[in-house]
């Protein structure tokens, strides 16, 4: 992907950062809604990530799809990203990412994994976690959290993508983490934009009351 602004400078050298924005759930929670064709303030949410990660500077992204497949790439047209599908999206999100993963095609100092139903998430929240990488002192993964609470996206090294790509099927990158806090630096923070999410109806009505912005839920179309 083509960077309009190239993070880093200063004491430290700039890195080389990929990323896997996971796209290919159900959401079932909200009855079946394909959350990346949910629009915010008329710009649905998978455009308003990629606008954020090019904005962070970041060289390569996978979008993995999954449901509603040809109506979520259709929004990514006019993007340089690389496509990767999960065919088995229902069983869950640990398989897309290894699908993300494995579809990266450079070499990386870190990779950001996120999720596409983060709504708030900007260009200078993903340079803050790039640049608690930087300093951190020890750990293999950035993880956001807010009040206790662990957050998204992340931001992992080479040693933990192999990890992740060596584990068994049922192994997932937030369940290697679980079974491996070693590999943890925790990027204790304030913005709560980390761990502001949309997985119900609920929570949906609940950022149009706070923000006062309009969300749109896409209508319905059936999968090819």
């Amino acid at each position: 992907m083509g960077c309009l602004l190239k993070q880093g400078g200063g004491l430290y050298a700039r890195l080389r950062i990929g990323a896997v924005l996971l796209a290919a759930g159900e959401g079932r929670r909200m009855g079946g809604v394909a959350k990346p064709l949910i629009r915010l303030q008329g710009v649905p949410l998978i455009k308003r990530q990629l606008i954020a990660l090019s904005g962070a500077g970041v060289d390569e992204v996978v979008v993995v799809t999954g449901f509603e497949r040809d109506a979520v790439e259709a929004q990514v047209q006019d993007f340089p990203v690389t496509l990767a599908h999960n065919a088995n999206y229902e069983q869950g999100q640990q398989g897309s990412v290894r699908t993300g993963l494995s579809a990266l095609r450079g070499n990386f100092d870190a990779v950001f994994v996120l999720l596409v139903d983060q709504p708030l998430i900007s260009a200078d929240d993903l340079t803050e976690l790039i640049a608690a990488f930087k300093k951190k002192p020890a750990g293999h993964v950035v993880v956001p959290v807010v009040n206790g609470q662990r957050g998204n996206p992340v931001l992992m090294d080479a040693e933990v993508l192999a990890k992740v790509l060596a584990s068994e099927a049922n192994l997932g990158c937030r369940q290697l983490l679980d079974k491996q806090p070693e590999l943890v630096h925790v990027h204790e923070t304030s913005n709560t934009r980390f761990v502001t999410d949309l997985d119900t109806l609920e929570d949906v009505a609940k950022l149009t009351q706070r923000t006062g912005w309009k969300l749109e839920l896409p209508t319905r179309e059936p999968s090819a």
